[in-house]
């Protein structure tokens, strides 16, 4: 193990945490009026009914996916009657096909921001580094997927991987576990952490936001315009 795999497995990961913490906490502080996705639906709808029910249900499926592979010891699957073959059959099965769908409407919603022009004009540069750190941790970890389970002999994660990710939250980090997983999965942990790191800063905070204010709001009244109306007495309008 060498001086680099401790800068990549340990320093990393805190300082991306750090960022992706108080990168929240700031922007909630300072930019509150900022905490957006910027919607474009109103420039293009066509494209954006297509691609973002795809990316989305996609990228929630790869996110409880890597929740449950990473967190979750293969020992208690173990515990619960899940066999290590059933288990990875179902990763590899949803991983693949989530993994796909996520790129497919990623791939449609960069080709509808570059492809119309009032949507292309509202993209900033912020918005482009964003969809290639994305683009890149997408395309890296189905990579990773289908390279070491499909075309490969197959790779068992959670006996290094995991166990790697947990140590970081249990702040005794082990960075021999990732020193020694393959070149993609290493890529991809590490595209991910600098997701993370510009997360704060850039439209995918909406994904921490939920409406809840919605719940105990009070109703908004509107009242008619329509002039044939009678108005009532002391509001008749002056001529």
């Amino acid at each position: 193990m060498s001086a680099l795999d401790v800068v990549l497995w340990v320093a990393v990961p805190y300082v991306a945490i750090a960022v992706f913490v108080l990168g929240h906490v700031w922007r909630y502080r300072y930019d509150k009026f900022g905490w957006t996705t910027r919607s474009s639906q109103m420039y293009e709808s066509r494209l954006l009914r297509i691609g973002s029910p795809l990316f989305h249900f996609g990228i929630l499926v790869v996110l409880l996916g890597h929740i449950g592979g990473l967190v979750i010891p293969k020992s208690w699957t173990e515990a619960a009657g899940v066999s290590e073959t059933a288990y990875h059959a179902t990763a590899v099965a949803l991983g693949t096909v989530a993994g796909v769908a996520t790129l497919g409407g990623l791939a449609i919603l960069i080709y509808r921001r570059r492809t119309v022009g009032p949507v292309f004009s509202a993209t900033t540069r912020n918005d482009k580094l964003m969809y290639v750190l994305l683009a890149l941790t997408i395309v890296l970890g189905l990579a990773a997927t289908v390279v070491a389970n499909l075309a490969g002999g197959g790779y068992d994660y959670r006996t290094t991987i995991s166990p790697w990710f947990r140590s970081i939250f249990y702040l005794r980090p082990d960075p021999a576990l990732m020193a020694g997983a393959p070149p993609l999965f290493q890529l991809h942990a590490i595209s991910a952490m600098v997701l993370f790191a510009i997360w704060p800063f850039t439209r995918l905070v909406h994904m921490l936001t939920a409406p809840l204010g919605y719940l105990t709001r009070p109703y908004i009244v509107y009242r008619s315009r329509d002039e044939r109306r009678a108005p009532r007495r002391g509001w008749e309008p002056t001529r």
